[in-house]
Order: C-alpha cells, then structure tokens, then sequence
C-alpha cells in the first residue's frame, strides 16, 4: 500500500514539473535568435536617399519619431538605387524586425521581396512613395501625400492665372525621378488640369531627378533649346531653386520674366516664394514620422489599418508664404 503511495506521490511530482516545464516554454521570451523580446518594436525602414531638402526633413521626422515613442530604428539610406532598398529590406527580414517601412525609389519591380516579407510573416508600410504591385496584400497600408493632386493642384493655378491669355503659354517641366510615383502622378494632375486652357503647351519636358544640381544643369538646356519659356513646372522646390540660377544666369527674372511653379514647400522654396522668384507651391509635408510609428505599432499588434492615409497639405502664394515662414518647421 506504502509502495503505491510512494509510486503516486511521484508520478505527481514528475508530472507538476513537466507541467511547469510547459507553461515556462510557452512564456519563453527567447525570439529563437539569441535574442530576448523585451516588447519594444523594431522598425526596419528604407529611405530613399538624401536627394532633396524634402527627404533630409522626412529622415529627420523618421528618427525623432521612432525615439520619442520607444521604437528600435534600424535605418537604411539606399541612395536612389532600388537594388539597394531590395538589399536592405531582405536584411531586415533576416534580422527579424518586427515591421518594415520603406519609401520605394521607383514604382515597379517589389513583388518578390514584398512576398518574401510577407512569408516571414513580418508587415510592410510603404510611406511616401506607392508601388504598382496588384497584390495589395504584400503590404498593409499606404501613408504618404496625394502626387496626383498636387499636380492637379499647380495646374489648375496656372490655368487661373493664364486665362485671359489671347496666344500660346509655353510651359517647361522638371520630373522628379523616372519611374518614382510622385514623378508619374505628378506629371498625369498637371498634364490633365492645364488641358483646361488651350493655351497652354509643354514644349519641354525632363528629369532632374529630384536633385538641385540637375535641376539647374537642365533648366540650362531648356533656356538654350526654347527661345520663349513663360512657365516652369517643377515636380520639387530644390529643382526649381537649381532652375532659378540658370535663369538669373540667362539674364532673366524668375518669378516675373518666367512663372515658376513647384511642390513641396520646404522652408528654401517657401523663401524664394515670399521672395517673389517663386509664383506658387502646392505643399507636400515630410513629417511623417510620428504617424508612421503610431501604424507600425498597430500593425505589429495586429490590428486593421486603413488602407491608404493621406497626409493633409495646402497651398501656398506669395504672402501666404511670408505669412507661414517665421513658423515653418523644415
């Protein structure tokens, strides 16, 4: 009787250990990688470069947000290449960050490494920038600007201002660069809005490439190709502000002898504006970062998203510039 005892107190040990065992393992905080999860998320995110103004203010907004609200950053500069965003975010996924955020150089070519972070199970945001993947299921959500409108909105601007004109307005245009969404979008609102006006007729149009120096070095070649420029349309303010010293240099004046039109308002831009070089910018904000964090908590937690968050954004004259600088943050 004793013996059976003794055989069942222990079987009762045994098993309150096993049990034990159990429950410790499915508490286990070991990620399997060596390291422990101690509840913060990780963000791997892939800028785009530091082509502009706009983007240096966008990778500011990104850092101080992810460390105001306790998110590990794990930052990645693909310096305009898309082989290099590829690079980056299959880094990330082997280090197992919990979600991915980047802002694609171009539009096309993402659907083998969206798929391959998507069977990792880790969610991807793309910011700024869409993609033209149809498997919307690669990715959870979109917060950027609308491209589209704010060309929409400096045409429809520019037909306002050039309706009373009784003969051709010849407009040229500096894309941001090929194949990127806010260089395609951009382009399609303005080219639809200024077909309102007859008048207006884009003799020239080429990339710059986001960048200040290209902007100028092609606004150059514009000057020398096109003998009566009245408009320029450009997709940022740092190539409009390339554009403004190869004007000044062709012995015109900006603002006046040619209307310049752009998009972004960033403080360099909303200066030449209030300066009168500039005539007009449709605003697009790069502070992102606090409602990017406030998506990759959600999405790490699980929870449903919309699909596509817009930031809000305005336009600006002259003396709306003046009026807006002295509190401009970026």
């Amino acid at each position: 009787m004793r013996t059976r005892r003794t055989a069942r107190t222990l079987l009762a040990v045994v098993a309150t250990v096993l049990l034990t065992g159990s429950v410790a393992a499915c508490g286990n905080s070991d990620t399997g990688d060596g390291s422990a999860d101690d509840g913060k998320v990780t963000l791997g995110f892939s800028q785009v470069g530091a082509e502009s103004g706009w983007r240096t203010a966008n990778t500011t907004s990104i850092k101080e947000a992810a460390a105001a609200a306790g998110i590990e950053l794990k930052f990645d500069d693909a310096q305009q290449k898309q082989e290099n965003q590829i690079k980056a975010i299959r880094n990330f996924i082997q280090q197992k960050v919990d979600v991915i955020a980047f802002s694609p150089v171009v539009e096309s070519g993402w659907d083998t490494v969206l798929k391959e972070a998507k069977d990792a199970g880790i969610p991807v945001i793309l910011t700024d920038r869409s993609v033209d993947s149809a498997d919307k299921s690669l990715y959870k959500t979109f917060l950027g600007s609308d491209f589209v409108k704010e060309g929409r909105l400096a045409g429809e601007w520019l037909v306002e201002q050039t309706k009373s004109a009784s003969g051709p307005v010849n407009v040229v245009e500096l894309q941001g660069t090929t194949g990127s969404a806010p260089a395609n979008d951009r382009k399609e609102g303005f080219a639809k809005a200024i077909a309102a006006n007859p008048n207006l007729k884009i003799v020239a149009s080429q990339s710059g490439d986001f960048k200040r120096a290209d902007g100028k070095q092609v606004m150059e070649q514009f000057l020398k190709a096109n003998p009566k420029i009245d408009v320029l349309f450009a997709h940022n303010d740092d190539m409009g502000l390339g554009a403004l010293e190869a004007i000044t240099a062709a012995g015109k004046v900006p603002g006046k002898d040619i209307t310049i039109i752009t998009i972004d308002a960033v403080k360099d831009g909303m200066q030449a504006l209030a300066d009168g070089k500039f005539n007009f910018i449709a605003e697009c904000s790069p502070l992102l970062g606090p409602q990017l964090m406030d998506l990759a908590k959600k999405v790490h937690a699980g929870e449903e998203v919309p699909a596509r968050i817009e930031t809000e954004e305005t336009t600006f004259t002259q003396e709306q510039a003046k009026e807006a600088l002295p509190n401009r943050k970026y």
